[in-house]
């Protein structure tokens, strides 16, 4: 048998046989629409850019949901068109031509474009009748039209201070809260006249708790600053020395701070020799500044007129600080030791001698029946030293960084900011009234 030729018979070859007609022939193909990167044809299948083919009649579009079309007006940040959705694959055309869309009808009636009922969005006056006149470009900081906001307007996101909060500051002209501070001046004051006068051994139980938290503030408020000068032996000793001024006279209160530096020092030792001559030197200024100063008070309250002479003490001290800062917030204008204290003036220390003179004549003449020309000298004397120990703490403070010792006293700050004139004032107030009231006499 001869083998079958595969070029030979009769019949007509693979390669001469007419292509078959593709079923789909039977009407005239419509043109191909683009729109706003799709593809689409309703007679032929589509390919996508990524190679994938579609049925019959789908979208060809990009890989992802829309094209972003940044710059095309009309368009928002997603890249489609707000009125109408995207198209997706499978949506197929109708007899019509058209595709599901929002249901706007096509401009001029014209189908022969898919999706030409999608009528382009674009950026309309304000007042108009097009259906997204009244929408504002959107910036990525959300200000419309790209515009900065004016001011007085928050942006989203920015937070600002509430009214509640603007009332917790300070509502004086001198930077203080002038309803806590006399509602905390007027119970300090309380705190002292009532056990002065009715019982006076209760006022030394105040004294020593006085310059007790006073040695803890110094002591917290110094070791910000790297020095560590140890707490208990000051707290005891402060307690100590206020004892011993009230009980043996002002040799006591000698010893008393001779025996607070010695045992602030030997306990400091316990901690071994690094850093011991800061530390040391930190707790003998603590313990003279607070304990020593503060044990003065306790040497007028022994006497037999000590109530009184505590009194008129107190008050001049009173009357500097509030007739310094009614001068000073409404009158001061030349600063008198702006490195130190910027809010000093000269006319705020005017306002506390005067004050402090005029307060004093009187209440001295009232209570230890001496002349009004020796209390007026009292007052300014004891103002003069209350606005050193101001300054003198004011310049501890700024050299510590510290704006108060502590938060303890609303409107004041910390107890050593309301003993800092106290503390100066108390010698100097023993020593004048020594002398005076003997000599008046």
């Amino acid at each position: 048998m001869s083998p079958v030729d595969p070029y030979g018979g009769t019949g007509p070859h693979g390669w001469e046989r007419p292509a078959p007609s593709p079923p789909w022939r039977d009407r005239e193909p419509e043109p191909e629409a683009r729109t706003n990167g799709f593809s689409v044809s309703a007679d032929r299948p589509a390919e996508t850019r990524g190679g994938t083919q579609a049925g019959s009649g789908a979208v060809a579009r990009d890989a992802g949901a829309a094209v972003r079309r940044r710059d095309a007006s009309g368009y928002d940040r997603g890249g489609a068109s707000r009125n109408s959705r995207p198209v997706r694959p499978g949506d197929a055309a109708d007899g019509s031509g058209r595709f599901p869309s929002n249901g706007l009808d096509a401009p001029d009636g014209d189908p022969e474009y898919p999706t030409a009922q999608q009528e382009p969005v674009r950026d309309s006056p304000p007042g108009s009748e097009h259906p997204t006149a009244q929408l504002e470009p959107v910036r990525d900081d959300g200000d419309p039209a790209g515009q900065p906001p004016p001011r007085g307007r928050r942006r989203p996101g920015r937070r600002r201070a509430t009214r509640a909060a603007a009332r917790q500051r300070s509502s004086g002209k001198a930077g203080r809260n002038l309803p806590a501070a006399i509602g905390v001046g007027v119970a300090l004051g309380l705190l002292i006249v009532v056990p002065l006068f009715l019982y006076p051994p209760a006022f030394l139980v105040v004294i020593a708790a006085a310059l007790a938290v006073g040695c803890w503030e110094m002591t917290r408020a110094v070791g910000r600053a790297g020095v560590h000068p140890p707490l208990v032996p000051l707290v005891a000793g402060s307690v100590l020395t206020a004892g011993l001024a009230w009980f043996a006279g002002p040799d006591a209160l000698t010893l008393g701070l001779v025996v607070t530096v010695l045992g602030a020092l030997l306990w400091r030792l316990g901690d071994g020799l690094a850093g011991f001559r800061r530390d040391a030197v930190g707790a003998t200024l603590i313990a003279v500044y607070v304990p020593f100063l503060g044990g003065f008070a306790a040497l007028m309250a022994a006497l037999d007129d000590g109530p009184q002479r505590v009194l008129v003490t107190l008050v001049a001290v009173v009357l500097s600080d509030t007739g310094g800062y009614a001068a000073g917030a409404n009158f001061g204008r030349h600063p008198m030791a702006p490195t130190i204290s910027p809010k000093k003036s000269w006319e705020g220390l005017a306002g506390s001698l005067g004050a402090a003179a005029f307060g004093s004549a009187l209440l001295i003449w009232l209570l230890l029946d001496v002349a009004p020309w020796w209390g007026a000298l009292f007052g300014v004397a004891v103002s003069a030293a209350a606005v050193l120990g101001d300054l003198a703490e004011s310049m501890i403070k700024r050299d510590l960084g510290v704006k108060d010792m502590s938060t303890l006293l609303p409107g004041h700050g910390g107890l050593m900011d309301r003993l800092d004139s106290v503390l100066f004032a108390l010698p100097t107030a023993y020593l004048l009234l020594a002398i005076v009231v003997p000599a008046a006499g």
